[in-house]
């Protein structure tokens, strides 16, 4: 059986850049609240009306095409990740499509909406088409626009200081190369804390999941009508309730608990230890997290790859972002095992090991 490799790898982030400071000027915060508690003093923000996920993955994608020496038409399948997509439908898959002119393959293409580790889910799934035989060029790709939709002001500061915008892009290929390519993939789930990372409106629930909620909120839904809720209510749009909502510390102690353990199962089935990681990349969700990780498994400095200080939080784009910043840093070498690992909204969260 033949395994899966990444044959060519690209990002692209906007130009503009969002400091810190800027961010005082909308909302109560400082350069020095943002860093101690995130490790963040910049990111990017895509220009409006010009620029989206599909139009950054694009980008992206045409760096990683190039760098696998093949051209588009050679594209088999597309996977997308995001958590932020041009629309509610259709998908990203085909938009990005549509912008690189894939259009004689007409091939299929995919979107993952598992948030913050959906470059993860995504790797997983192209790994497994690749193994099968089914397809020999997948274009697997994580973008995000955050900046269309957060709460840029005191009351949203805890969740918009945190994200920005970007794509990383990677071309998925079949080797025969013994020990090359992903080793293995690890994935998991929990619901039980759904809403304690979520944008929860607008949406179709007319408020039913509210009995998982201790403290219910109400979205000012109409249920005395046969035709069920309003899809955006004055109410939310007063109280900011089309926004993201994130309960910080339970999400940290989630983090720094999943992190390690998804790793060391990817490691034990692959018979490897800590030790034997030449390079760690995680998904860039928040210095502290990383940090802590770090402390955990007893990983040096030159062990990891920490972008989120220039960036910020760019979820489902922060891995192949990173990867290919350590990739083109010279940091990741042929040989080298690569361990990447991401948690997130739902909660999931995964991991995956390379063999470079």
């Amino acid at each position: 059986m033949s395994g899966t490799r990444i044959a060519g790898i690209g990002f692209h982030v906007p130009e503009r850049v969002v400091t810190n400071e800027e961010l005082t000027r909308w909302m109560d915060t400082t350069d020095e609240w943002i860093v101690e508690r995130t490790g963040i003093h910049e990111r990017r923000y895509v220009k409006k009306f010009e620029e989206t996920p599909a139009t950054l993955a694009a980008q992206a994608a045409a760096i990683a095409i190039e760098r696998a020496g093949i051209t588009k038409d050679d594209i088999d399948f597309i996977i997308f990740a995001t958590l932020s997509p041009d629309y509610f439908f259709p998908g990203c898959g085909v938009l990005l499509q549509r912008e690189l002119g894939i259009t004689k393959t007409e091939c299929g293409a995919l979107d993952i909406r598992n948030q913050c580790s959906g470059f993860i889910y995504g790797l997983s799934v192209a790994d497994q088409f690749i193994k099968s035989g089914m397809y020999k060029n997948i274009l697997l790709v994580g973008a995000e626009v955050h900046s269309m939709g957060l709460d840029f002001s005191t009351r949203g500061r805890n969740v918009s200081v945190i994200f920005g915008d970007g794509a990383g892009a990677v071309v998925l290929q079949p080797t025969d190369k013994p020990g090359q390519g992903v080793l293995n993939t690890k994935l998991h789930s929990n619901g039980t804390y759904a809403e304690k990372l979520a944008l929860i409106s607008p949406g179709s629930h007319s408020g039913y999941h509210n009995r998982h909620i201790p403290e219910a909120v109400d979205y000012g839904y109409d249920h005395n009508t046969d035709l069920g809720g309003t899809f955006v209510t004055q109410k939310m749009l007063d109280d900011g309730l089309c926004f993201p909502t994130m309960d910080g510390q339970f999400v940290f102690k989630m983090a720094i608990q999943k992190f390690p353990e998804v790793i060391q199962e990817a490691l034990h089935q692959a018979g490897l230890q800590v030790s034997d990681i030449n390079m760690f990349i995680p998904h860039q969700a928040n210095l502290r997290i990383s940090q802590m990780v770090q402390r955990l498994l007893r990983l040096p400095d030159e062990r990891i790859w920490n972008n989120i200080q220039k960036y910020g939080n760019t979820t489902a784009a922060s891995i192949p972002i990173a990867l290919c910043e350590a990739w083109e840093a010279g940091k990741v070498k042929e040989g080298d095992l690569v361990a990447l690992a991401a948690f997130g909204s739902g909660f999931t969260w995964g991991a995956a090991l390379i063999r470079w």
